[in-house]
């Protein structure tokens, strides 16, 4: 009887989050059908990229060619701000600047890093946005993206292309994360297929729909609405910046979140401790830093992930039955993320043993958090104590 209602539970789960999650698991919102048709980057459009770097020098030099690179038919430069870099991460970007005639287009601003009360990364693109809202001639976007990235030619054209059309005053894009090791090629998909669970593309794009959110790796924003809206300091205390930000953005006007095959991350993640400590950064921040939401999380992707596969190895009928169905439902869900990194489908049935490592993470998270070492990078513990 109890593993009946178990398995019921799950399965009425999936039918809700297949049917009524704004279809999440389709990846139907993409960048190439971001720009409606006939439509153009304006002629003269002037967009400057920020882009914050901590002790990224094995990265910066092929990140930043990608940018400089950009075929924009308007004026674009780059502002790099370096966080208080140890490894010459500004000189690498000022070498990588010069190697492409590019010099004039790039300013390295310094960063002490962040004060309290702010997460550094947002400290940092404080420091470039406050310094573009200095310049005598303000761009019309200005591009946030990570110095771990690179970009196909033609992306920031497209961005400015739809962003201009549809009026959008925050524009991201989910960067194509690295999926080569065993430990990308079993988590990667899955980050993707959490993360839109969460977020569902399509509700945050859509006006009506309260749910907001953003991709932090590239972000084009209307320089006036980010003014508007009080700027980096209304949310220089969030872990999850990007979807702080893409809130704080919907409040301005349209807001559009989609995946891209175009821009990719650079940032290797070889092994399982690598994904470990990816996650668990901000896992617990995603609950509000709240024991009583991170118990609620728990119990739900016990129930909702975990219960299926063990009631089919050891319940019997009509719980086994049930379970099975709510697994076949689980698998084919996960499998259009799989098919988006290129991996087999068969790799779904595999995702309830994934979900027990992410609702691992997401405790570990709060413990880290607990010890006063949350929201971990490069050095610094920036989850509010």
């Amino acid at each position: 009887m109890v593993s009946t209602l178990i398995a019921s539970i799950a399965l009425a789960a999936w039918l809700y989050l297949l049917m009524f999650n704004k279809g999440f698991w389709r990846l139907t919102e993409h960048d190439e059908r971001f720009v409606p048709e006939g439509a153009t980057a304006p002629e003269g459009a002037h967009v400057i990229a920020i882009v914050p770097a901590r002790d990224e020098a094995e990265v910066i030099d092929a990140s930043l060619a990608s940018l400089l690179k950009q075929d924009f038919p308007g004026r674009f430069e780059v502002v790099l701000v370096d966080d208080d870099s140890t490894d010459g991460t500004g000189d690498v970007a000022r070498a990588a600047a010069a190697k492409l005639g590019a010099a004039d287009r790039l300013t390295v601003l310094k960063s002490g890093g962040p004060t309290d009360g702010w997460t550094g990364k947002i400290a940092a693109m404080h420091r470039g946005f406050d310094y573009v809202r200095s310049l005598p001639k303000q761009p019309d976007f200005v591009l946030f993206c990570d110095a771990d990235i690179a970009f196909e030619s033609h992306v920031l054209a497209r961005l400015v292309a739809g962003a201009s059309a549809r009026g959008a005053v925050l524009s991201s894009l989910m960067v194509k994360l690295r999926c080569e090791s065993p430990a990308e090629k079993w988590f990667i998909p899955a980050f993707i297929f959490f993360f839109q669970k969460l977020y569902p593309f399509r509700a945050v794009n859509d006006p009506e729909c309260h749910i907001a959110g953003a991709a932090g790796g590239v972000m084009l924003v209307r320089p006036e609405a980010l003014a508007r809206a009080g700027a980096l300091p209304a949310i220089r205390d969030a872990l999850i910046d990007d979807c702080a930000l893409g809130a704080l953005m919907k409040k301005q006007g349209p807001i559009w979140l989609g995946l891209t095959d175009d821009v990719r991350s650079l940032r290797p993640y070889p092994h399982f401790a690598d994904i470990e400590r990816m996650v668990t950064r901000s896992a617990y921040a995603q609950l509000d830093y709240s024991p009583l939401k991170l118990a609620g999380a728990v119990v739900g992707m016990c129930l909702v992930y975990l219960s299926p596969p063990l009631i089919v190895v050891l319940a019997e009928s009509p719980a086994r039955d049930i379970a099975l169905v709510a697994w076949l439902i689980m698998a084919q869900a996960y499998m259009p993320s799989l098919r988006f990194y290129g991996l087999s489908r068969a790799r779904a049935f595999a995702l309830p043993l994934i979900a027990a490592c992410y609702t691992w993470f997401t405790a570990v998270s709060a413990w880290r958090h607990m010890r006063g070492r949350g929201g971990e990078w490069k050095g610094r513990y920036q989850a509010p104590a």
